[in-house]
């Protein structure tokens, strides 16, 4: 996976219409219709903290876990007086403490694990590490986001502090979705550029169920993200199961 670098100092302004509030209400209420209402929570993949926060200011114990050193400066440069635990670890092969009682990973977290058998792992580690009949919680882009929507597109934003253009190309036969990102940030009268790129597999839900399974978990539900664009981005709803000697 590739980690955000200089992007991480733009990230929170791109991201900004980006909707954290209904992403934590939705989490909280699933998590509370499974039985987890307090306790510890994991947000893997946390980025700059924007979830991690608000499930911290909502009574949860909150560890971040993020490969991005630069995203978790910043994360911690924001948490303030909140007790948050934030990791610089691989998804693939994170190491906690002990248990939670859930995890959670938003914003396509796991599209940017691109081989199957690694995601397969990570789902292995999130088992592992819930409590028994602990909740996961994600979400994913589709291979048929990335084939008909958003592949081979050029997108571009401009504003006051900063811009990008943002270059997807998409190869079918990997299911491999590259983002090509140039960034032209303000700095005084001049602009510095700079240019990252990252890539996302995309992936089925059949594959997603299939996976989650094979890892040993409780494949518990499927929701569509956006009512208004229909088979882009789905979330999952997950169980622990093992360690109650199923």
């Amino acid at each position: 996976m590739e980690a955000y670098s200089d992007f991480a100092e733009v990230y929170d302004l791109f991201m900004e219409d980006v909707p954290y509030d209904e992403w934590t209400d939705f989490i909280i209420t699933k998590l509370s219709e499974y039985g987890v209402k307090d306790g510890l929570v994991l947000d893997l993949g946390c980025g700059t903290g924007e979830i991690t926060m608000r499930l911290s200011d909502k009574g949860f114990d909150m560890i971040g876990v993020d490969l991005s050193p630069d995203m978790l400066n910043i994360a911690n440069s924001k948490k303030g007086e909140r007790d948050i635990l934030y990791l610089n670890q691989d998804m693939c092969s994170f190491e906690l403490y002990g248990t939670v009682k859930a995890v959670v990973c938003i914003c396509d977290s796991v599209n940017y694990v691109t081989e199957p058998e690694d995601l397969l792992e990570c789902f292995r580690l999130v088992n592992n590490y819930l409590d028994p009949d602990g909740i996961f919680i994600f979400d994913f882009n589709t291979d048929y986001k990335y084939a008909e929507v958003i592949g081979d597109c050029t997108i571009a934003e401009n504003r006051d502090e900063a811009s990008f253009i943002w270059e997807n190309t998409y190869y079918p036969e990997e299911h491999i979705n590259e983002y090509e990102i140039t960034v032209f940030k303000k700095q005084g009268e001049l602009y510095s550029k700079f240019s990252e790129t990252h890539y996302q597999r995309g992936y089925t839900v059949e594959e997603m169920k299939g996976l989650i399974e094979k890892a040993g978990m409780i494949f518990l539900d499927c929701i569509d993200a956006d009512d208004d664009e229909p088979g882009q981005r789905f979330r999952i709803i997950a169980r622990e199961k093992g360690k109650n000697g199923e």
